[in-house]
């Protein structure tokens, strides 16, 4: 007896056929294997500062999920349970494009996700208020400009486990009982490929605080900010 098929995984929203929800026409679609293409041309067109045209970013808009090219997406869905689910591949999206690239801020006038011009869709403006608003909630961000809204630094880790990250880092490179700096923990040699590289300085004292209040450093002044000494406990 044959063994039956394994079953497909479902995707976060529902399909059009089973949400009632628009389902693009044949011309709509956009080939997996252009989509990529069609996003690195569009991009010097949309003449963004903050987010730099690069090799790196044309390779992260190649990766974007299949729900990203789903004409739905770009509209926030009345019901709830579907809203959360889409809320939730927002945020998704949201960390791991600005994880990719190394960005530390998303400026919410220059950002390039609210676009997809190969299907023709795009977020309102309080739309994009809305899926921003849900990821500051969710712990993944925070306002820089409390009162303009305008700009939210990522927290591609939350202190929390940047901290951990860290201190694991510390007791697999033999800086226990030894000094490192500041400017070595987010931009030094040693530190290349780790969750802290490059990481926001605000962020990654936030985090040293976490291991000083543990007992697992002590912190130290030095000449210059990034010049400030941390010991491994």
């Amino acid at each position: 007896k044959a063994a039956p098929a394994p079953a497909r995984p479902q995707p976060l929203l529902p399909t059009a056929e089973a949400s009632g929800l628009h389902q693009p026409r044949e011309h709509e679609r956009i080939p997996l294997g252009l989509r990529g293409k069609v996003f690195c041309n569009i991009l010097p067109i949309l003449n963004v500062s903050h987010y730099r045209v690069s090799t790196l970013a044309c390779t992260a808009l190649k990766q974007l999920p299949d729900f990203y090219h789903f004409p739905p997406f770009f509209t926030i869905q009345p019901v709830l349970a579907t809203r959360e689910k889409q809320l939730g591949q927002w945020r998704e999206l949201i960390l791991k494009y600005h994880t990719d690239l190394k960005i530390k801020t998303l400026v919410l006038h220059e950002c390039p996700l609210w676009r997809n011009d190969a299907i023709g869709r795009e977020l309102t403006r309080d739309e994009i208020r809305l899926v921003v608003d849900d990821f500051v909630r969710s712990g993944h961000g925070e306002w820089e400009d409390e009162d303009r809204h305008t700009r939210c630094r990522i927290l591609w880790r939350r202190p929390e486990q940047l901290a951990s990250d860290v201190y694991e880092w510390a007791v697999a490179n033999g800086y226990i009982g030894s000094v490192c700096t500041v400017y070595e923990l987010h931009s030094g040699e040693d530190v290349n490929g780790m969750s802290f590289q490059g990481a926001d300085e605000e962020l990654l004292r936030r985090a040293l605080g976490i291991l000083e209040e543990q007992g697992k450093c002590a912190m130290f002044r030095g000449e210059t900010s990034s010049e400030d000494g941390i010991k491994f406990f």
